[in-house]
């Protein structure tokens, strides 16, 4: 999710430019290259299009992200001039619900539904650490009442899901990230280091999902495009779960969002955390999970930030299967606003439009995204 300078959450910026460029260039990028890594047949890669990816977004849902409506998704089309084949929203675990209405109006728009299944409690503040949803806790069956009711829900709905759980988790804003874990080094209430326990959480929720047969969730591992803390414990790699426990790859990969950021490119924010990610795994779909930029004229075009991305996205990093641009604005503590709506500009507008209608971008679901997915993915150990 993008920086909210208006909650707690706030990035240095040093931080993020180290991250998006100190090894820039030094990572190829990997559309075409053979990957020494483990892998299995992803049940995802019935549900993307073999050519060209699917074009979604997240548009504005309110504070707990999830009042989708018709209405909001049709005016977003307007917009845009193309139909979404994706439509993301969230299901916060401080609910205690499950998004059965919200995914029934995506499925009525024949659009795939993208949900942000977080592990965190009201009043759903950044940079405050672990809540009730901590990791320990999921570990010790505390919410298994609530996963299993959730999986329940899944299932029933039947429709192919796919869900980011605990995204972003090599940041450290949300509660469930590895540096409130005591990073590299456990403490000695902790069982294991932060992005050890926050796998061995993943694998938990997952396994209990599947085991009440709701093989129609689709699991992406869904990172942020630098990691904070800038440290050696707390790299992409080490929060990934396992092939066994992944459909899909994603990122949030976001431009300049506040006044005090520095102006970076697409190919500065995608194309390290790019080349990670798709190390992890030779075959899985990569999808851009969120992705936006500020209107900040004096720094530098939106427009062009808009007609590089799509250039980028559809030439460069062939792997991508669809892309979710974040569109919203917001204000921050200072009264300034950060806006990414992809209005925020006429010529911004107009060059987010001109991307879009390239035939790259599918505005139908190919047939196995509108159904019950067929058989059931591998599962790692019984539920406990």
């Amino acid at each position: 999710m993008p920086i909210v300078r208006d909650s707690t959450r706030s990035v240095p910026l040093m931080t993020a430019l180290v991250g998006a460029l100190i090894f820039t260039g030094l990572v190829p990028g990997c559309s075409d290259r053979t990957v020494d890594a483990p892998s299995r047949e992803s049940s995802a890669h019935g549900i993307f299009p073999e050519n060209g990816a699917y074009a979604g977004a997240y548009i504005d849902f309110g504070l707990t992200e999830d009042a989708v409506t018709l209405d909001s998704i049709d005016e977003f089309e307007k917009l845009t001039g193309k139909r979404m084949t994706l439509v993301a929203s969230s299901s916060f675990w401080g609910e205690q619900s499950f998004p059965a209405r919200n995914l029934t109006i995506i499925a009525r728009h024949q659009a795939l539904p993208l949900v942000f299944w977080s592990p965190w409690d009201r009043p759903y503040k950044e940079e405050v650490g672990p809540d009730k949803f901590g990791l320990n806790a999921i570990l010790a069956g505390v919410w298994n009442d609530y996963i299993d009711a959730w999986a329940d829900a899944a299932r029933t709905h039947g429709k192919p899901i796919l869900v980011s759980w605990g995204l972003e988790m090599n940041g450290c804003w949300f509660p469930w990230s590895g540096c409130y874990y005591n990073g590299a080094t456990p403490a000695a209430d902790q069982p294991m280091p932060g992005p050890e326990l926050y796998k061995e959480a993943f694998r938990y929720v997952v396994d209990r999902v599947r085991a009440k047969g709701a093989t129609n969730v689709l699991w992406g591992f869904h990172a942020n495009n630098f990691s904070q803390p800038f440290e050696p414990w707390n790299t992409l790699p080490a929060y990934y779960p396992g092939p066994e426990y992944v459909d899909w790859l994603g990122l949030s990969a976001y431009g300049k969002q506040a006044a005090d950021d520095d102006w970076l490119t697409f190919h500065q924010v995608f194309d390290n955390a790019y080349g990670e990610l798709c190390k992890l795994d030779p075959l899985k779909p990569v999808v851009i999970a969120e992705w936006g930029v500020g209107e900040f004229p004096q720094s530098g075009s939106k427009a062009e930030w808009f007609r590089e991305a799509f250039r980028a996205i559809e030439t460069d990093y062939t792997r991508v299967k669809a892309a979710v641009y974040w569109h919203e604005r917001w204000r921050n503590a200072d009264e300034s606003y950060s806006n990414l709506r992809i209005h925020s500009s006429p010529e911004a507008l107009e060059a987010f439009r001109q991307g879009l209608s390239s035939p790259f971008w599918k505005d139908r679901l190919i047939e196995p995204a509108l159904s019950a997915t067929a058989g059931k993915p591998p599962s790692g150990r019984s539920a406990p």
